[in-house]
């Protein structure tokens, strides 16, 4: 997910989208313990939208 997309959600949407990603995060990881992935590379591109939605959320916290 892109920067530009994250900037059009809506706050709501963004934390939905959030708890979303974490979740798919946390199962991508308990199953590559048990079998490896195919594309374990998609770990990393995962816990990189979770940080790009977070930073996003904290940057309209700070500007209110």
């Amino acid at each position: 997910m892109k920067t530009s997309e994250i900037k059009g959600l809506a706050t709501a949407e963004l934390n939905e989208r959030l708890e979303t990603e974490v979740e798919k995060y946390h199962r991508m990881l308990l199953n590559h313990a048990v079998t490896p992935l195919e594309n374990p590379s998609l770990i990393k591109a995962t816990r990189r939208d979770i940080a790009r939605m977070k930073t996003e959320l904290r940057q309209r916290e700070l500007n209110k």
